[in-house]
């Protein structure tokens, strides 16, 4: 009999092993964990913050499009939307959105007078938390953002503008970034495909053409020659051309746009100091983290967050543009995005948004990460409702007589260590307020409720949702991981509190507004720790989170099979779980 046992015991192991799939190994029940790095800058940012509160993002958004696209809108400087007829670009109507409320440069007399940092973004924001914007109220915003496509100027790229472009590189980068995210969340627009293909064709010939050097203030994308004037060099762009480049690899699957995406990240790696000047060095830190996950490359991924957060320290540069890590006044700041010198401090809300759009995905992929990105999401994701007039208390915004103006949903520009104008005394720290009066005039300050900061509202409203425990949040890593397989749910969850802590999972998901992933039961396991924390659940249930750590949680069918296989941990298909 025990002769028996064995012998079918032997022959169920060795029929485990023939069903693993070739060059597969089984798991362990516990891996070995992830160790941990940590981001300089975000080392020293207190584990709890002493003025947290979050807001709902994803209401925000929804309420902020419904505000800023009703074109039926009566009151004083609305609408705030109106359609162009002038399309040097496509056969069809455009539109445009004030850059800021009340803006005296724009409006329907000036066709062409808008920006696609401000269109674009809103137009992304508005998918990610499930409005569809292809169809609303008989309107297909994301072809009419065919209006940039610079077609008449022979750039044949995204620009900021419907004519001409700006000589400030990042300008002309940003636009062709977000309308690569747009035509992911919002697929199959007619002519959109087209407009990917030329600019993916164009960066591939301007990674020819730089040849590694991006010591340039732009690039015309026309002649495939360098700009230098007296804008600061800004190497940081070869950030955005890698994002750009990889994901048009993703799409297309043309190796000429994956070698180029590789030739821009080893240009960041290959610097000496942090040359962040605006917004796209992150992006090359997702582009590094993918290509070491996908393709076997060895770049340097902390060192771009550290450059990213710590920012550049060089006068030959944007010197004091990255993260801001204090607290001004009684409210906590760390997180935001901006300068750490100018007047003392000058975060943005542009900035703030759009940091996260790259660095929350990309933690799939360099899961080392969880920790430091958590810790600073948590602050970032209280921190930005500051730079909202129904978040901040009047004593500590510019205008709040004009409040009534955003409508609750536009916020300042800038929140800024103390006032840039003389207006109010040293002693009022922090205060909103923005750039509006130095565009137009000293009195116009309407134009510090910002649309063009305000619009990529989206990112949060679909990136962060709470817990059932304040202070956790949930962090989707999917949802801006543009391009991506998306499998399986994945998010983290990160625990700032000294003590042991949990929280209620959800097994709800929003994939650009729509509830998914969300039928039978399933298991969870966790990326950092290398363990399944449930198995068989059904609905919602309880996860027991550590201190002062993070976990991030792919959600599996119940019963799936896990396997190894060169170091990383795959389901049966072969889809990578963890890098």
């Amino acid at each position: 009999m025990h002769k028996n046992i064995l012998l079918l015991a032997s022959l169920a192991g060795l029929l485990s092993c023939q069903s693993l799939p070739k060059g597969f190994e089984a798991i362990d029940e516990k891996e070995e964990s992830v160790a941990q790095q940590q981001i300089g800058r975000v080392l020293y940012m207190p584990f709890v913050s002493g003025s947290y509160q979050l807001i709902d993002w994803y209401k925000l958004a929804r309420d902020y499009d419904a505000y800023v696209f009703d074109r039926n809108a009566e009151g004083e400087y609305l609408p705030l939307i109106w359609t162009d007829t002038k399309h040097p670009n496509i056969d069809f109507e455009g539109f445009g959105l004030y850059t800021t409320v009340g803006d005296s440069r724009q409006g329907p007399s000036r066709p062409g007078a808008h920006e696609a940092i401000n269109t674009m973004a809103a137009v992304l924001g508005a998918g990610l938390v499930g409005i569809d914007k292809s169809n609303q109220d008989g309107y297909n915003y994301p072809r009419m953002l065919q209006q940039y496509f610079a077609k008449a100027n022979g750039w044949k790229i995204m620009l900021n503008s419907t004519s001409g472009y700006a000589s400030d590189w990042w300008y002309n980068i940003l636009p062709n970034v977000l309308y690569t995210a747009v035509c992911d969340v919002f697929p199959g627009i007619e002519g959109a495909d087209a407009i990917q293909r030329s600019i993916a064709d164009q960066f591939v010939l301007a990674e020819q053409a730089l040849g590694g050097n991006y010591d340039h203030s732009a690039f015309n994308f026309a002649s495939m020659s360098p700009i230098d004037n007296k804008i600061p060099k800004q190497q940081d762009a070869a950030g955005g051309h890698a994002w750009v480049l990889l994901n048009s690899y993703r799409k297309f699957g043309d190796q000429a746009c994956l070698d180029a995406a590789k030739s821009a990240v080893s240009v960041l790696d290959s610097q000496k100091e942090s040359r962040l000047y605006e917004i796209l060095l992150p992006y090359g830190a997702y582009a590094a983290a993918w290509l070491n996950a996908n393709e076997g490359t060895e770049y340097n991924v902390l060192q771009m967050l550290d450059w990213t957060f710590d920012g550049c320290h060089s006068h030959s540069g944007r010197y004091g543009w990255g993260v801001i890590n204090e607290k001004w006044g009684e409210y906590d700041c760390y997180g935001l995005q901006g300068s750490w010198s100018d007047g003392g401090g000058y975060a943005f809300l542009m900035n703030s948004f759009e940091l996260a759009m790259p660095l929350v995905p990309m933690v799939k992929y360099a899961p080392e990460f969880a920790n430091t990105i958590g810790r600073w999401m948590y602050h970032a994701a209280s921190a930005t409702r500051l730079f909202y007039p129904n978040y901040i208390d009047d004593a500590h915004q510019f205008a709040p007589q004009l409040k009534e103006h955003s409508g609750g949903v536009i916020g300042y520009e800038g929140l800024k260590k103390r006032d840039r104008y003389g207006v109010y005394p040293s002693s009022v720290c922090p205060i909103a307020e923005g750039d509006g009066p130095t565009w137009t005039s000293k009195n116009d300050t309407i134009t510090m409720f910002s649309l063009y900061s305000s619009s990529p509202v989206g990112i949060f409203g679909a990136l962060i949702s709470p817990t059932d425990t304040e202070g956790i949040i949930r962090l989707d890593c999917n949802i801006t991981d543009f391009y991506a397989e998306r499998k399986y749910p994945v998010n983290l969850y990160y625990n700032p509190f000294s003590n042991d802590n949990s929280f209620n999972y959800s097994n709800e998901h929003l994939v650009y507004g729509t509830m998914s992933y969300a039928t039978g039961s399933y298991d969870l396991y966790d990326i950092v720790s290398g363990q399944y924390l449930v198995k068989g659940a059904e609905g919602n249930c309880r996860i027991d989170i550590p201190a002062r750590s993070a976990m991030i949680l792919v959600e599996l069918p119940a019963g799936s099979a896990l396997y190894k296989k060169d170091g990383k941990i795959l389901d049966k298909e072969g889809y990578v779980i963890r890098y």
